[in-house]
């Protein structure tokens, strides 16, 4: 499905800085509750099916990329903020994308 610039335009791809990730054994699959720093966006929480190729710690000080408007979802208890971003490997679990240099954070993707 071919889109327009203005409907690209319109996704707030935006790069943040992770602070804290913490264990999320109530998830139905496998997963991070991942806390994120946007800069002049805010900190925000997101829930992330990266445990496969992530340790918890190797993740904080890295810098991803997240959709931060889309609708807050309910996921059990949890209120996902934002949407990390990333693609699935041969094997369907995710690789995150992110950034080769740092960038400031609530940097937009153009």
């Amino acid at each position: 499905m071919e889109i327009n610039w203005q409907d690209f335009e319109k996704v707030e791809l935006r790069a943040g800085t992770v602070l804290e990730v913490l264990n999320f054994p109530e998830a139905r699959k496998p997963a991070y509750k991942v806390k994120v720093d946007f800069g002049e966006f805010g900190i925000q929480w997101s829930s992330a099916q990266i445990t496969f190729h992530y340790q918890k710690e190797d993740l904080v000080g890295r810098q991803i990329i997240g959709v931060i408007n889309f609708p807050k979802k309910q996921i059990g208890k949890f209120m996902s903020e934002f949407l990390v971003t990333g693609f699935a490997d041969e094997n369907g679990n995710i690789v995150l994308s992110t950034l080769q240099r740092k960038v400031p954070n609530g940097s937009k993707m153009i």
